[in-house]
């Protein structure tokens, strides 16, 4: 728990939403700080994860927390409970979740080491809660020790907490934002720093931990992508290690994912029994033997340097049956010709020095912001000098043999040395499998790409070259069938296009109402996709499948003053966010400005399930003229529209109780109308769709009847 500072967004003492009241800060991050705070109405302890006002508007990070807010559908004891999202009245944007109390093994690793059995402990409840998550689909992507805590301590209780994409940042902690990696060096695995994350990936991350607090030391791995990505290549030291912690870590931390434990349900099989996993490592790792298929070489392309040595890795070396290996492998140089032996490294002793095999053999180079930079393994001099040359003194390369085609070396400088004309580009590749993207603002510089490559790596080298053609201005009209695509709720706007079109500074905003998160979501990548590096603003409306049908027979009509508030009924108390959870009493306030003096009022309200319920007016409240509203009051008069329980029992008014049958947004409707809307009194209840209908019929002879519309969304949700 941090101390306090003045900066901080709350103090100890500040009231949230008029619900939670903060106790303590409980972290800082790069996007994001976290509050400990204390449900005013249910007493109960919660966690705010606040995002810091300078990213409140920014819908990359505000579309990041609505995707971690999707993590609430995870129903597991060992992942931290998430409500919803919420926006305070001054607009900053925080995620509700579970309050866990008890150290973190962050804490745990600075005190010293762990207990083996302890960890072992740790790893079945974790993977337990893994593989609830990734049945889902979803992958943490960041699991370090400051991301698992310890219920009261108990090992046997620990809590995954902050799934969230963009992960806050402890100083020092070297964690990137974005889409091709999200995660701590230290932990991360060798494919997550080329942007290849899968359940395999969280596999890796839980090894290194459970390493890290047997040692009571954070592994220390560089201060740099480029250091960091020398040695991801390597498996974890686990020297001293006890069994069956030992094996457990080996086999979760391979540096190759096709090795590691392939899920979570493996882990637990281990777990399970372990002398039959460790039995099982030990015949593999003592008994197998490896022949390393011959390489057939790629032609190589002209005026580029060969890749020397280095396209097997040589077969490991069994503790047995050694004749037999040598027997088999003088076999495949007599079927290769002696080429596979030479590549293999055999004939080192005639033809130059021998390179330590890499495993995977990786490179990463990419352009940006003018420079070049570039780290991984090459397979000779000649071919690190070439590559040293195109990235003008900022490569880090390691020469080492792996398992690549002979033409390797030559193929990627086939691929990199086309590039000059990019303004920015990404080349990874791991073994021969690669991937190089990047955009021009030249239709030419793309035409000679795309005629160089034809969508794909050169020689031996398997993947696509996807360059893409970026204009300085981008059109309004190149956005709007995205907002076809996406519209599920009315239509979608951009608001003020520019007539010459967007250019690079230029933020995208668009306007409207979309059926749910996953279409907002959706939305964005699709804009993301197309606009580049532009900031992007959603001003959308989240509603239901329900409410967006409703949308659509509502009349058009004008907003006015007329405001929409809610109460708690219990207490009396304010609730600004409209947000109810179960067994509460929502309280219902419509005020009228001191302008709004006659006409006649229509409230209702449409629920999740597709249902009017019409509060004014009704069988127990028919007048709904304005001057009788008011009562002989001027100025700005609130009127109530739902009551509370014990109201209700006094008057008989209408009140109503949250339950489980309906819960979701539901929308309460104002209609200010210069006449009664209807002949006759609608009933208290009828279906949406039929007074939808009905306010069409009338709207039809009655133009300018309905002077304006005001609505306010109240949503309904289970106890967190």
């Amino acid at each position: 728990m941090s101390e306090s500072r003045p900066g901080d967004t709350f103090q100890p003492g500040d009231l949230v939403n008029n619900t939670y009241r903060i106790e303590a800060i409980l972290g800082r991050g790069g996007t994001s700080d976290v509050y400990k705070a204390r449900n005013e109405i249910s007493g109960r302890l919660v966690a705010l994860k606040m995002l810091k006002s300078e990213f409140s508007g920014n819908e990359d990070y505000l579309t990041l927390l609505t995707r971690e807010e999707e993590i609430r559908e995870i129903r597991h004891d060992a992942v931290v409970r998430y409500s919803g999202n919420h926006r305070t009245e001054d607009g900053h944007v925080y995620l509700l979740m579970d309050y866990v109390e008890g150290p973190g093994l962050e804490r745990k690793l600075k005190q010293g080491p762990m207990a083996a059995d302890d960890l072992l402990t740790v790893c079945r409840r974790v993977a337990g809660g893994l593989q609830v998550a990734h049945a889902r689909g979803i992958v943490h992507r960041d699991l370090s020790p400051d991301n698992i805590i310890l219920r009261g301590g108990d090992p046997a209780e620990a809590v995954i907490i902050d799934f969230g994409i963009a992960k806050d940042t402890n100083p020092g902690a070297q964690t990137i934002v974005g889409n091709e990696f999200a995660g701590k060096y230290a932990y991360a695995a060798p494919e997550q720093l080329s942007g290849k994350t899968d359940a395999r990936s969280d596999i890796y991350s839980l090894g290194a931990l459970l390493l890290a607090n047997f040692r009571g030391a954070a592994p220390k791995l560089g201060n740099s992508p480029m250091e960091v990505l020398q040695r991801k290549g390597d498996p974890l030291d686990t020297g001293g290690v006890p069994e069956p912690l030992k094996t457990l870590i080996d086999r979760m931390s391979d540096p190759d994912p096709e090795r590691r434990m392939q899920s979570a349900a493996e882990v637990l099989a281990f777990l399970d029994a372990p002398e039959v996993g460790s039995a099982a490592a030990e015949e593999d790792d003592g008994e197998a033997t490896v022949i390393a298929p011959a390489v057939q070489a790629a032609p190589k392309p002209e005026g580029l340097p060969g890749s020397g040595r280095a396209s097997v890795a040589p077969a490991p070396e069994p503790k047995r049956s050694r004749g037999g290996l040598i027997a088999a492998l003088v076999a495949l140089l007599l079927v290769g010709g002696g080429a596979g032996g030479y590549f293999a490294g055999l004939f080192d002793g005639l033809f130059g020095p021998a390179y330590p095999v890499a495993e995977p053999y990786t490179l990463l180079a990419q352009k940006a912001d003018g420079a070049v930079e570039m780290v991984g393994n090459a397979p000779s001099e000649e071919v690190r000098d070439a590559l040293s040359a195109i990235a003008g003194g900022g490569a880090e390369l390691t020469l080492a043999s792996g398992t690549i085609a002979a033409s390797w070396g030559a193929d990627v400088l086939a691929a990199l040395q086309p590039l000059e004309g990019l303004e920015d580009w990404r080349f990874s590749v791991s073994g021969n499998r690669g991937k190089l993207s990047g955009t021009t603002t030249d239709r030419a510089v793309q035409e000679r790409l795309a005629a160089r490559f034809g969508g794909q790596l050169p020689g031996a080298l398997e993947g696509p070259v996807e360059i893409v053609l970026r204009a300085l201005f981008l059109s309004a009209d190149a956005l709007r069938p995205i907002l076809a695509a996406q519209a599920d709720c009315g239509a979608l706007a951009l608001l003020d296009p520019p007539a010459t079109g967007y250019g690079p500074e230029a933020p995208v905003t668009v306007t409207g109402r979309v059926a749910g998160t996953a279409t907002r979501v959706a939305l964005f990548d699709a804009l993301r996709a197309q606009a580049g590096d532009r900031k992007l603003v959603l001003d959308v409306e989240v509603l239901n499948p329900t409410l967006c049908l409703i949308e659509s027979h509502l009349p058009r009509a004008p907003e006015s003053g007329i405001g929409v508030g809610f109460r708690v009924g219990e207490t009396g108390a304010p609730n600004p966010s409209g947000r109810f959870f179960v067994g509460e009493n929502p309280v219902i306030d419509v005020t009228l400005p001191a302008d709004v003096t006659d006409g006649f009022l229509t409230v209702s309200i449409l629920d999740v399930s597709g249902n009017v319920f019409h509060l004014l007016p009704n069988i127990n409240r028919p007048d709904n003229a304005v001057p009788a509203l008011r009562g002989g009051a001027e100025g700005p008069v609130a009127v109530r529209m739902a009551f509370s329980l014990a109201e209700a029992a006094e008057s008989g008014g209408l009140a109503f109780k949250v339950d489980d049958s309906t819960l979701g947004k539901s929308k309460v409707v104002v209609l200010h109308s210069s006449a009664p809307l209807f002949d006759g009194m609608r009933p208290t209840s009828e279906s949406a769709i039929g007074y939808a209908e009905a306010l069409e019929a009338h709207a039809q002879g009655n133009d300018g009847a309905i002077l304006s519309l005001d609505s306010r969304i109240l949503v309904t949700a289970a106890k967190p």
